[in-house]
């Protein structure tokens, strides 16, 4: 016999509950965090261009952050601020404290961390050694969200973790090789995993408070703030040499950080920063086909198993963080 709760009315006497309107909330949810795991993954495919424009770049590497960060501020802030005039029925707040904006400067601040020890460990090893060591960010993330927050993390989710890796190594394929003499460049290439491992954590918590908008705006603009004397201390050219140049800037501003970067930390709101970090792993396999396709890279079977090694071990991860 099936027990259906009952409900006190106000004027006395009892109505019965069905059980499809208790299941309401959780049908919610599980949407809720549907759309945010295709946020997600979409997010990544919009980082996935960003190596593509940094390639195509006529400034320095430094400048390229600088600019990521400094065109799409503006495009960020115009969203907050009609964000904050049309306020929807989700809980967010705006900034008010010290405590408020040095929260949200830190996470501004680690993604300044990332991008600037990425371009510095280019120069004392290889960019694909840089390149893979700096998305090996997960390694830190995992154990610190289950420290710091008590996100629970299984068995399977620690293999999917590391197949998602294994599939990364896969797809650099010979390009990546351990030498004694770029171990300082690799070193650098894990601080930067370090760094972005912060940022994901930050954002994550950051988005329990305050909306995407409010985030990316002031964490880009403390990230742009930072990048730019690093640039004009390091002599790069800071200015791009043709309209073509800053369309590039342009693409890479609004695509991958106002688009992609954002998308990112819309999910984050939803999704545990652990599972989140294993999923940006999609990000070298997506730019890798697309080095393929726009820049005619090299991409043979290797890569191929590589990127499908991530996908399995995505997926993997995704069953063990629920």
């Amino acid at each position: 016999m099936t027990c259906v709760p009952l409900a006190r009315r106000r004027a006395g006497g009892y109505k019965r509950i069905m059980p499809d309107a208790i299941a309401l909330p959780v049908d919610h949810a599980y949407r809720t965090q549907r759309i945010a795991l295709i946020a997600l993954l979409i997010g990544a495919l919009g980082i996935a261009f960003a190596p593509i424009f940094v390639r195509l770049s006529e400034v320095g590497p430094v400048a390229t952050g600088f600019w990521r960060t400094a065109l799409a501020t503006p495009v960020l802030a115009l969203w907050m601020g009609s964000e904050s005039r049309q306020r929807s029925g989700r809980a967010s707040r705006r900034p008010s404290s010290l405590s408020d904006y040095g929260r949200l400067s830190l996470a501004g601040l680690f993604f300044a961390g990332d991008l600037a020890i990425w371009h510095t460990s280019i120069r004392y090893t290889s960019v694909a050694n840089s390149t893979l060591l700096a998305n090996f960010a997960p390694l830190f993330v995992a154990p610190a969200a289950w420290f710091l927050f008590k996100e629970r993390i299984t068995g399977r989710f620690v293999l999917g973790m590391l197949l998602a890796l294994a599939g990364a190594v896969v797809l650099m394929g010979q390009s990546f090789r351990l030498s004694a003499d770029h171990l300082f460049g690799d070193a650098l290439g894990l601080l930067t995993a370090a760094f972005y491992a912060g940022y994901i954590l930050s954002v994550g918590r950051l988005r329990a408070e305050f909306s995407t908008a409010t985030i990316m705006t002031w964490s880009g603009a403390i990230t742009a703030v930072v990048l730019l004397p690093l640039g004009l201390s390091d002599g790069e050219a800071m200015l791009p040499a043709t309209a073509a140049g800053w369309a590039v800037l342009a693409g890479l501003a609004l695509f991958s950080h106002a688009g992609g970067q954002s998308l990112i930390a819309y999910a984050l709101a939803h999704l545990p920063a652990s599972f989140s970090s294993v999923s940006l792993l999609l990000q070298p396999a997506a730019a890798a086909i697309l080095a393929w396709i726009l820049l005619n890279e090299p991409l043979g079977p290797l890569q191929a198993v590589g990127a499908a090694v991530i996908l399995v071990g995505i997926l993997m991860a995704r069953r063990g963080s629920r």
